[in-house]
């Protein structure tokens, strides 16, 4: 699930005053434990799609603290951080407030966040790897997960059948054999996997695949890697894919890829679990009843074991400024306990933890994503994160690599020391 990252000088002017504030007590101690109030700033994704959720977490502590009033705020994406970084500059914050996992990075860096104690939340030793990197910042914990969406292959099953393919891929050489035989039928105006090369979040599946990564940390530091001999044999490999089958614009990025997709030139994407249901929606379908010809399947990797994903989704954190920081640790520990975990799945969501998404690689409905979910990469937690990926660096890198503008080596070592310039300033 992308999110907008917020940019650097927000976070540094909201943060004015809340160092002399923030205290040494954990959110879900007893800090704020007698509050007679609680806000809670949700997106509108739990307003609209599950209401009840919040009420039954709402009940449990009107239940615990009677006469407690408790604030729900709802914001879309694009305007929450906005008002979050205003009154976190002020007495008037939040006591719980949701983050894209990628939003929290900045938010930790700069101490905005209350730390909280995991083993206070259910299944915490659980929680999916990529997501718990999210809300983890030297060592300490800062949030705890709430759900996660991840990302699929999904193809046209009438087009691989009009190619004479069958079965579903299930490692890359029955893929790539595959997309062969379909770009060889479709001809070179037809994308037989449509990849963006900007879509950075797909290649660096392709760069954990092989065992390399954006950024490695050294001590307190950080060091890009992208040069490394694994990173560049991923690197190759998404070059691969893209120089052969997607012909497309290749400078063109993945934002409006479910509305391409349902146009009907390709036939493969690698994309966000809902991105095939938006593109068979009958306003972007324009190849007819495409929901009924798509298949989504787990994307293998050239390594031999399944691509790892970026895992999306959100998180809830307390504001260190928070005068009620342990009736929110509570407030969030009923909402995403057992029972939340249960109405997200039911609602489409993957949940937090590993115990509640093994019973759903049994089921049909969700083995895909489930299964996916379980090989996970996440961005470096390091101060600078959010001025990497403002500069677009990565996406500046793939572009050039995609275009032949430059040698993937050449191309990496340039992002390499683009990266390092910004990945450890706070």
């Amino acid at each position: 699930m992308k999110r907008k990252l917020i940019a650097a000088i927000g976070v540094a002017g909201m943060m004015a005053g809340v160092a002399a504030c923030g205290g040494s007590d954990k959110g879900g101690d007893n800090a704020g434990g007698d509050a007679k109030e609680l806000t809670v700033w949700l997106t509108v994704d739990a307003q609209n799609n599950w209401p009840e959720l919040v009420k039954a977490a709402d009940d449990k502590i009107a239940k615990k603290y009677p006469g407690i009033k408790i604030k729900h705020e709802y914001y879309g994406w694009p305007d929450k951080n906005t008002k979050l970084d205003a009154v976190l500059a002020t007495d008037k914050a939040p006591d719980v407030v949701e983050m894209g996992n990628s939003e929290m990075i900045s938010y930790m860096v700069k101490g905005a966040f209350a730390e909280v104690d995991p083993s206070k939340f259910e299944n915490s030793d659980k929680w999916l790897d990529a997501l718990k990197d999210s809300v983890t910042y030297n060592g300490k914990t800062y949030g705890v997960p709430y759900y996660a969406g991840g990302r699929v292959g999904t193809w046209r099953k009438d087009v691989a059948a009009e190619a004479g393919v069958t079965a579903t891929p299930k490692t890359w050489a029955e893929l790539t054999a595959a997309l062969d035989k379909i770009q060889a039928k479709k001809g070179d105006k037809f994308s037989a996997w449509y990849q963006p090369s900007p879509d950075w979040y797909a290649a660096m599946s392709f760069v954990y695949d092989a065992g390399g990564s954006i950024a490695e940390q050294e001590g307190e530091n950080w060091k890009a890697n992208l040069s490394s001999p694994e990173s560049l044999k991923g690197l190759k490999a998404y070059k691969d894919i893209v120089g052969k089958y997607m012909h497309g614009d290749k400078t063109k990025d993945e934002a409006d890829r479910p509305v391409v997709y349902g146009q009907g030139n390709a036939a493969t994407i690698f994309a966000a679990a809902w991105e095939g249901a938006t593109a068979a929606d009958p306003k972007n379908d324009k190849v007819g009843g495409l929901k009924d010809k798509l298949e989504n399947f787990v994307m293998p990797g050239p390594s031999g074991k399944n691509l790892p994903v970026f895992l999306g989704g959100s998180d809830l954190a307390i504001p260190v400024k928070s005068k009620a920081q342990g009736v929110a640790a509570e407030w969030i520990a009923a909402y995403t306990g057992s029972e939340g975990q249960k109405g997200l799945i039911g609602k489409g969501n993957l949940p937090n933890n590993k115990a509640d998404l093994a019973p759903l690689k049994a089921d049909p409905a969700t083995t895909v994503p489930a299964t996916a979910a379980e090989s996970s990469w996440f961005v470096p937690t390091a101060p600078g994160w959010g001025q990497v990926e403002k500069a677009q660096i990565l996406k500046t890198m793939l572009i050039d690599i995609a275009n032949g503008k430059k040698s993937v080596e050449d191309a990496a070592k340039e992002a390499d020391a683009a990266i390092d310039k910004v990945i450890n300033t706070k």
